[in-house]
């Protein structure tokens, strides 16, 4: 197994990622945008944190009418970050994007928010329509930027700034499985003993040449976890789009999305609690044949790594921020002090 030529979800042929962020005037937060390819892909959802903010997820399941998703969104600003997606939808219908309906196409885009309200200054400053709309115009096949970004402009997961990371693997028989997440947890990326990042151990050789031995910087690590504030039920959150060439339907995505949550839980610690609205999606492009059961269990595995290696991305990317609602010091600024 290997990374591909990006290590990123744009490794999978077809898709294209844009992101957008609002900052200033009291704002600090964003969108991410992942596009499937024209005519929409296979998808999925596992949503497992107790305070969700999602669209569009009860098509996802097997037995519904729709059977193809034509966008993804993450989304910042909780609940009121849902309008971002019709933003997204008004630019995939001017290009004739969508489920076919008599006489118009309705695009199909679920979404997902996570909870940054507030951390730039100012509540009423959160992502809506236009910004939405933005991330539609700048997105792109190409390799995709990490850190302070999009949705994890304002992302901060225990104690530390969060951030949108990536990461791909190519599997022995050239199948493609690839993640993108926004690390926005209660729960810390960390490990509290060692200070070493928990989803390290997961990188692919060679994938982490300047990883952070943290020596000296547990305490520091330490401090900035306490510093946090008091968690509050549905003030977190941490979302995930997996993707894969292969063909699979929507319980075969459905599937894959549970997988993700898994990467999930070795990255972070812990998730899926009162206080986080986790979400998984998972789109299939349906650009190799369906696997056998040897070839799906290969790509559930590699499923969870690979969220696992994009939360450490996230968290080695993101840069340090503060506000006039707090600061948020990055994992390379104390590991590396």
């Amino acid at each position: 197994m290997r990374p591909g030529p990006r290590n990123g979800l744009t490794d999978v042929t077809g898709l294209r990622v844009g992101q957008a962020a609002l900052t200033g005037d009291g704002a600090l937060s964003g969108v991410t945008v992942v596009l499937a390819p024209p005519g929409g892909a296979a998808a999925g959802a596992d949503v497992r944190g107790a305070a969700p903010g999602t669209r569009e997820t009860d098509l996802l399941v097997p037995g519904t009418t729709v059977d193809r998703v034509h966008a993804v969104v993450l989304s910042g600003g909780s609940a009121y970050g849902l309008d971002t997606a019709g933003g997204v939808m008004a630019r995939l219908e001017a290009a004739g994007e969508g489920f076919a309906v008599p006489g118009a196409v309705v695009p199909i885009v679920p979404a997902a928010v996570l909870f940054d309200l507030g951390r730039g200054g100012d509540v009423r400053a959160r992502p809506g329509a236009a910004l939405g709309a933005h991330a539609v115009d700048v997105a792109s096949g190409g390799a995709i930027t990490q850190g302070t970004v999009g949705a994890g402009t304002g992302a901060a997961a225990g104690g530390l700034k969060g951030g949108v990371g990536t990461a791909s693997a190519v599997l022995e028989d050239g199948t493609t499985v690839a993640a993108l997440v926004a690390v926005n947890a209660v729960g810390s990326a960390v490990d509290p003993a060692t200070g070493v990042l928990l989803g390290a151990r997961h990188g692919l050789p060679g994938e982490f040449p300047d990883l952070p031995t943290a020596a000296g910087a547990v305490e520091a690590l330490r401090e900035a976890a306490e510093r946090r504030a008091a968690p509050r039920p549905g003030t977190a959150t941490s979302l995930i789009v997996l993707a894969t060439d292969l063909t699979l339907d929507k319980a075969g995505c459905g599937r894959l999305a549970t997988m993700g949550h898994d990467g999930l839980a070795r990255a972070l610690s812990p998730v899926h609690t009162i206080m986080d609205g986790d979400a998984a999606f998972a789109l299939a492009t349906g650009t190799r044949p369906a696997p056998d059961a040897t070839a799906l269990f290969a790509v559930h595995a590699a499923a969870a790594d690979v969220v696992a290696r994009a939360v450490v991305h996230a968290m080695l990317a993101a840069t340090t921020v503060t506000t006039t609602a707090g600061h948020w010091p990055s994992y390379r600024s104390l590991a590396e002090a």
